[in-house]
């Protein structure tokens, strides 16, 4: 059996029964366009210094349908898999809840908007749920959104993860579709190139099944994802070189019922392919599915699998991005406005995403809001609409604005209007806030603001990246870049950035597996004027 595609890219009767060892391509499973329609979704194609916004997550549910967190149109769509040329099913989000992830859990939908929000099903669109506040939200759903970042952050910015970080040992807690609720202890070992991954059912004492994962270079993440109804169990994880061209890539490795390694499905991130924030899912009947944001297209794929011997090193490249051609360009001169170490820029850095001040009528602007250009959105960011007269915490994200914090609050005080996520028109000098490189520009004390594409020309190319430090940043020249804040317990890339779709308009600390930003095309940058 080999996914197919054809006219419109859509598979058409294609049984998804449990995965066959000799399916070894990927494929497209559906297309959808971008719009608002049965068989389109939102998708505002990337600008300067802007990525590509779309949906953020997919879901596989119980029974085969799979979900998609159509950010941009404020709704959740589903569709069958097994009939994938059938009429999408449209949710519709309640109003004022503006998510950047997704998981279905127990028949239930849960989304995250700064914290998990359980959702129901009524008359064709999503309501609060009606449980009392906290009931429905449970150790374990605060796990599974974990797996992909999602996480509350403490006061003060400390910390991701209730693990020790001299240990490097996670517990991971799963609803999985195979065993019911698992919990899951992650143990790399010293050198980081193997793991073992002991997998019991909620509550026992003791493992059902020991798992052994070894890369050729370094482990990166490692998330347990689902056990499927055949037993087999399925574990993201990231395999990173010491060398930024040496291929950073991210995969699914999956195991067979009595935890023999069976082989991988290789994920295929590459440059292109815009940044999301749940990007894979494994269905019950243990089909993985990847998704992909391109220029107005979004594609789910059904992922190849590609057979192993129990025991083999799991050696998986990704792409190798051209750092020298990305670097070309750009501006010359430096213009630091004060002496700089580590410690001062991340306490600039937090200080923008911490920063609490009164929004004001002037400031929160008229309603009706204007619409962008081209899709459905308003110029106001997420986060502040049905918040005016209230206190609102972080910077907004403004297309084409810059400027010290300082700045931003005298001019706050002044009663300026804040925030503009319309990044496909023409920069407003009316609004105040940050986007994503004039953030970094001021973490890095910079006088002048300077574009991801002229970052390269200030920064120097961290050859290795678990050579990262805090202060440093991830760079996609012309796209969008992060301000990097450390290595979480679990080896994931913890960041602060300015972004309309995964900081819903704001400044933001967000998490990340590292593979999946360098396979994107994301070059750790060390700024030139840093003192360590």
């Amino acid at each position: 059996m080999k996914f197919r595609s054809v006219i419109f890219r859509i598979m058409i009767g294609l049984a998804f029964a449990a995965p066959s060892p000799l399916l070894a391509q990927d494929g497209v499973v559906k297309e959808f366009s971008a719009g608002f329609g049965p068989n389109s979704v939102g998708v505002v194609d990337a600008s300067e210094d802007t990525e590509i916004a779309g949906p953020q997550a997919i879901y596989a549910g119980d029974n085969g349908e799979i979900f998609l967190l159509d950010q941009v149109n404020s709704r959740v769509i589903g569709f069958d898999a097994r009939e994938p040329a059938e009429r999408t099913r449209s949710l519709a989000l309640p109003e004022g809840v503006d998510p950047t992830d997704l998981i279905v859990a127990k028949g239930n939908i849960y989304v995250w908007d700064g914290k998990p929000i359980a959702l129901e099903s009524r008359e064709g669109g999503l309501t609060r749920s009606l449980a009392p506040d906290g009931a429905a939200i449970d150790e374990t759903t605060q796990s599974m959104f974990a797996q992909m970042g999602s996480e509350e952050t403490p006061e003060g910015g400390a910390g991701t993860r209730s693990v020790s970080p001299s240990t490097g040992r996670t517990r991971q807690l799963v609803a999985s579709r195979g065993k019911g609720p698992v919990a899951v202890e992650v143990t790399p070992d010293k050198g980081g190139t193997s793991a073992r991954i002991d997998v019991s059912q909620q509550g026992a004492s003791t493992a059902f099944a020991k798992l052994q994962l070894k890369v050729r270079d370094k482990l990166g993440s490692i998330e347990f994802l689902e056990i499927d109804h055949s037993g087999r169990m399925y574990v993201l994880a990231e395999n990173i070189p010491a060398y930024v061209a040496g291929g950073a890539s991210t995969f699914i490795a999956r195991f067979g019922p009595g935890g023999a390694f069976e082989g991988v499905y290789e994920l295929p991130l590459t440059p292109n392919v815009a940044l999301s924030r749940r990007f894979v899912t494994v269905s019950a009947d243990g089909d993985v599915y990847f998704l992909r944001t391109r220029k107005g297209v979004v594609d789910v794929i059904g992922v190849g699998f590609r057979p192993m011997k129990n025991g083999q090193v799991i050696d998986v490249r990704g792409p190798q991005p051209d750092y020298a051609a990305l670097a070309k360009g750009g501006k010359g001169a430096i213009a630091a406005v004060r002496p700089l170490t580590r410690e001062s820029i991340v306490q600039t850095g937090r200080a923008f995403e911490s920063f609490t001040w009164r929004l004001t009528p002037s400031s929160y602007g008229a309603d009706p809001d204007n619409q962008c250009n081209g899709f459905n959105r308003i110029r106001r960011p997420g986060y502040l609409i049905g918040h005016a007269g209230q206190n609102v915490r972080g910077v907004p994200y403004c297309w084409g604005c810059q400027g010290s914090l300082y700045q931003f609050a005298g001019k706050v005080s002044r009663g300026a209007l804040a925030g503009n996520v319309c990044t496909r028109n023409t920069p407003r000098y009316d609004v105040i806030g940050v986007d994503c490189s004039s953030f970094v520009s001021a973490a890095w004390g910079l006088s002048t603001h300077f574009t991801t594409a002229a970052i390269p020309s200030i920064a120097s190319l961290v050859q290795n990246p678990w050579d990262l430090k805090p202060g440093d940043a991830l760079n996609k020249p012309g796209s969008h870049v992060m301000l990097f804040m450390g290595f979480t317990p679990d080896r994931k890339a913890e960041v602060l950035e300015a972004s309309p779709g995964a900081c819903n308009g704001r400044v933001c600390r967000n998490v990340y597996p590292l593979a999946a930003l360098l396979e994107r095309g994301y070059e750790p940058r060390r700024f030139r004027a840093l003192a360590d």
